[in-house]
């Protein structure tokens, strides 16, 4: 294939992917972004392959096999509950990737096209996408071990905030180090295989102390972060390889993990560059004083349909406890049968409902719930205060009024304005306290009714009851 025509079908899927992006930027139209997503990843697999026909083949197409069916089975086992790893794992991957490929073409560049020895600038363009490609992997392992809860095997993966004393020292010390033998590695005129493995050992190391002293309640922006990440790094080693298609996906990548990481920024109260530096891990609040002594009203299922059955406007609010009961296709027959008695109801999402940015929307979308009844945190806020009754099932740390409260570890954190409805009613299993450790004032609100209970469970009683 000449070298025109590969440019012509690597600009095709690289148009198919920004029209993916663009897709996925709407409910509405992000299953057509993922169709595009699908043709644009074909057209650049099939180039690829035609580029390296005369190579071996056999073993390519054998590893692609391989990685397609532990992809399908993997895909078809998780649960909705398990995505925010699975995008962890998946973040591990193409950073893994990106150093097997360095490693590759610093051990033998002609294989890849480069010359040999590698010019000064295709060894800075290495050094750059080893480095932050073995940071993607390290600290992606470490999100998937926080968000899979695994922290009671092993401490670094507690989703409490694993600190020590002078960590940021430690941490700028390592960097510096890394910068040192890199550069060592891109001005040397051999191989120099002593600095660049010292440099990628190094990067590995700073993954892991970059991501541990993040806490639990801040992994939503942790995933966004190590996309992004992800991108970079493919963009590093495609300039490398003086490859186009990786250099824009990897740039596409990149960007939209950048971006996307600014918003959950925003909608978290957090600063945008300590994000990229990992180095916004605050200390998980306690629960507050005295909440063991304080009193909440607590009501069934029944109470609680008489309640919705008799209002006028209705506010769903959607948080991880539902995600976990699977409760998305009951709660759409209650607003069904609430909206059939003339009651309006409305879902209001946080960006950061749920593990990761979209959780709830791809929940509710499961669910084949309206677009129309779906809004974003910033169009809805205004309502509540009007709004007869709040539904919040399993949110805890995106409806506390604590971010309210000056010296609060999550003050200034956007919030949805539950609290200021005539009515609320919370369905939690139990009392315990939120990803963020926090204990949340809108449960002991006058207001408030507690129902207690698996949120699928729950709902289902409350479809019957208005029936």
């Amino acid at each position: 294939m000449s070298a025109n025509l590969v440019a012509l079908w690597y600009l095709a899927a690289s148009v198919c992917f920004i029209l993916a992006l663009k897709g996925l930027s709407h409910p509405e139209t992000a299953r057509r972004g993922n169709y595009f997503g699908i043709a644009g990843m074909t057209i650049a697999v099939l180039t690829t392959l035609a580029i390296v026909a005369k190579g071996r083949l056999d073993l390519i197409l054998l590893a692609m096999v391989i990685g397609g069916i532990i992809g399908a089975i993997g895909a078809r086992r998780v649960q909705m509950t398990q995505m925010p790893e699975l995008v962890a794992a998946m973040h591990s991957m193409v950073g893994m990737a990106a150093v097997l490929i360095a490693i590759a073409v610093v051990n033998n560049p002609a294989s890849f096209g480069a010359a040999d020895p590698m010019p000064t600038g295709n060894k800075l363009e290495l050094f750059i996408g080893t480095f932050v490609g073995a940071i993607t992997f390290s600290g992606s392992v470490i999100a998937f071990g926080k968000l899979a809860g695994l922290g009671k095997n092993f401490r670094l993966f507690s989703s409490a905030p694993v600190v020590f004393p002078g960590q940021h020292m430690v941490n700028l010390a390592l960097f510096l180090v890394m910068i040192g033998f890199g550069t060592a590695f891109f001005l040397a005129p051999d191989k120099a295989w002593t600095p660049f493995i010292i440099m990628t050992a190094i990067a590995f190391v700073l993954g892991v102390l970059i991501i541990i002293p993040i806490g639990g309640a801040d992994m939503p922006v942790v995933i966004s972060m190590l996309n992004s990440y992800s991108g970079w790094a493919a963009a590093g080693i495609g300039f490398s390889l003086n490859n186009s298609m990786l250099i824009i996906a990897g740039s596409l990548v990149g960007s939209s993990g950048a971006i996307l990481s600014y918003i959950m920024c925003k909608a978290m109260n957090r600063s945008f560059f300590s994000v990229i530096l990992g180095g916004f891990g605050a200390a998980e609040g306690a629960a507050a004083a005295g909440a063991s002594d304080k009193t909440v009203k607590s009501g069934s299922a029944e109470d609680a349909a008489f309640l919705l059955g008799n209002a006028e406007s209705v506010i769903i609010v959607p948080g991880y406890g539902l995600a976990v009961a699977r409760a998305q296709h009951a709660v759409k027959e209650l607003a069904h049968k609430l909206t059939a008695k003339g009651v309006t109801v409305k879902y209001a999402i946080h960006p950061v409902a749920g593990r990761m940015p979209g959780h709830m929307n791809v929940l509710l979308a499961e669910a084949e719930v309206p677009y129309d009844q779906v809004f974003e945190m910033e169009d809805i806020n205004s309502e509540f205060g009007n709004t007869d009754v709040v539904l919040v099932l399993g949110a805890n740390d995106v409806v506390n009024p604590l971010a309210l409260e000056k010296g609060s570890p999550i003050y200034g954190m956007p919030i949805l304005d539950v609290h200021k409805a005539r009515t609320v009613m919370v369905n939690k299993r139990s009392m315990a306290s939120g990803y963020a450790g926090l204990d949340n004032p809108l449960f002991y609100m006058d207001k408030t009714m507690m129902i207690f209970g698996d949120a699928k469970k729950v709902v289902e009683d409350m479809v019957k009851s208005l029936e």
